[in-house]
């Protein structure tokens, strides 16, 4: 009897075989068939399906079974509870003993805008309306477009008057509409 020796490569023995089976794991682990493709309608409904059983198994729980879910989620949630309150009473009696949980934070005065504008009119008191004029080249058409915006200024002294050139800088908010303080007047008005 003679004795067949195991073949070297796996594709010699495929060849062997005429091709009909493939030897390597990989090969075999592989869907034969190719997977069907449906439309997203039968998609949809076969999700809707799924998703009913899974209703189904979860409806025949008992009532027992579900109040015993109820509980453990409401000790879950009264364990969050407290510890948060626990918290917040660390960090309320920090604050009123001085030792603070987080550190305050340093105020950094942030820099405030400063424009160059025309007082257009003097009339209320203490306050200015300045309108500032801008000219910017157009980024697609190289156009220079001029546009202006008015705002109003807090003029402690009454110090400027309409059409005088006058410099402003940005405050906090000093009124329904005010958020800026005159600096100087630049060039009065002839």
């Amino acid at each position: 009897m003679a004795e067949e020796q195991p073949p070297e490569n796996v594709e010699e023995t495929t060849e062997a075989r005429g091709g009909r089976a493939a030897a390597s794991p990989a090969a075999q682990s592989a869907p034969a068939e190719p997977q069907e493709v449906l439309a997203p309608k039968e998609r949809r409904q076969r999700a809707r399906q799924a998703k009913a059983s899974q209703t189904k198994a979860r409806a025949t729980r008992t009532p027992e079974e579900r109040h015993a879910d109820r509980i453990v989620e409401r000790r879950q949630k009264a364990r969050a509870r407290r510890e948060g309150r626990a918290k917040a009473k660390a960090k309320a009696s920090a604050s009123s003993t001085g030792a603070s949980v987080t550190p305050p934070r340093e105020h950094v005065a942030g820099v405030q805008k400063v424009r160059q504008g025309v007082v257009v009119s003097d009339k209320a008191d203490k306050t200015i309306t300045v309108r500032i004029d801008t000219a910017r080249r157009h980024r697609r058409y190289d156009k220079i477009v001029r546009t202006s915006q008015t705002l109003h200024a807090h003029d402690e002294a009454n110090d400027a008057h309409t059409g005088d050139t006058v410099t402003v800088r940005e405050a906090r908010p000093l009124s329904r509409l005010k958020r800026w303080r005159l600096i100087e007047v630049l060039e009065r008005a002839k």
